[in-house]
């Protein structure tokens, strides 16, 4: 990858830096005692105001993205957000329980084209209106039906998804099971984007009931393995800073940290279940689960695993973690792991 200038470099640290500190899995901290449980005790809720400034903050880095003007000829550069992802994205901060377009509609029946519903599920301190603007209806328009879930936090809250991982994936395995009651479907298709693709997941596969309901696991830039935060998490272990910060950002946060209680049950019997195809959509630009390789998966036995780098497809994409969800190389990709006829070349830029 060629050296990026430094308008590029700054809207790149702007982007994944306003989700880490802000809008998404910040600083993690433990307890000082050895062995002790990373737990967080109470939790901090976070002002109104102060959750449209970090998700503003989000929306600002994401479109200071610069587009792959440099990108091979065979992939279409493009510009920034459309206007209409900039708006939904927008109306996320007034409504935050809101619909994406495109998605709940509770009277869509699968089809011989499209058998099974698309289940989306956020990333943390995001929500599904803003997370999935331009997914939701781009797979929508596909044909097939989408569901997408709001989980993690209270009604009415902007940012979403810091409860326990655990807690979540009870709401995770009840949702699935209402999609598949309503559609008459055996199986369901999920994507998610951060702990909505990785660990969330992965732990409903395992631990509530979910292996045999879910035909494919599709982890956009996912916290699989944990992170370590370019280096953050190990700078709050050095300084004990004994959890302040977790109370801040909400125990998911913790949960989604390398070497946490949580990933080391996940991890322990392998990272995959019988009867789930997998795929992971990393960005090497990524800032916030680092070391980027961390959100691979290696199939157990029998299992099927696909692992993509976006940059393998636009080696010239500086798309951070915060712009993963609406960029247009993960959104064809995404779209090919659900329907493996679809091989159109990923284009590369924002939508």
């Amino acid at each position: 990858m060629t050296d990026r200038p430094f308008s590029a470099k700054a809207g790149h640290l702007v982007s994944d830096l306003s989700l880490s500190t802000g809008a998404g899995v910040i600083i993690r901290c433990i307890e000082d005692r050895p062995g002790h449980p990373w737990k967080v005790r109470g939790s901090m809720r976070i002002p109104r105001v102060l959750q449209i400034l970090l998700v503003t903050l989000g929306l600002t880095g994401v479109l200071v993205q610069p587009s792959a003007a440099a990108a091979p000829t065979n992939l279409a550069a493009a510009p920034g957000l459309s206007a209409r992802t900039v708006m939904t994205v927008a109306r996320s901060l007034v409504t935050p329980d809101a619909d994406p377009e495109g998605a709940n509609d509770w009277r869509c029946r699968p089809t011989t084209q499209r058998p099974r519903p698309v289940v989306l599920v956020h990333g943390t301190w995001m929500n599904a209106l803003n997370n999935w603007a331009a997914l939701s209806p781009s797979l929508k328009e596909a044909g097939y039906c989408v569901f997408a879930v709001n989980y993690g936090a209270p009604a009415g809250s902007i940012l979403k998804a810091t409860d326990p991982v655990p807690q979540s994936a009870q709401q995770i395995a009840a949702f699935v099971d209402r999609v598949l009651a309503a559609t008459g479907a055996d199986q369901a298709d999920l994507v998610g984007y951060s702990q909505g693709g990785g660990l969330l997941p992965r732990w409903y596969l395992k631990h509530e009931g979910g292996e045999g309901k879910i035909a494919r696991l599709i982890g956009i830039a996912p916290s699989n393995h944990g992170t370590d935060l370019s280096g953050l998490v190990t700078l709050s272990e050095s300084l004990r800073l004994m959890g302040i910060v977790g109370r801040f950002a909400g125990q998911s946060a913790l949960d989604q940290a390398r070497g946490s209680e949580i990933h080391a049950q996940l991890d322990k019997d392998g990272d995959t279940v019988p009867g789930t195809e997998y795929t992971t959509i990393v960005t090497t630009a990524d800032r916030v689960l680092t070391p980027y390789h961390n959100q691979y998966l290696t199939p157990s036995p029998g299992a099927q695993v696909t692992n993509h780098t976006i940059q393998s497809h636009c080696p010239h994409s500086w798309t951070g973690h915060v712009a993963m969800p609406f960029d247009r190389t993960v959104t064809q990709l995404v779209h090919s792991a659900l329907d493996p006829t679809d091989r159109r070349i990923p284009q590369c830029g924002l939508l």
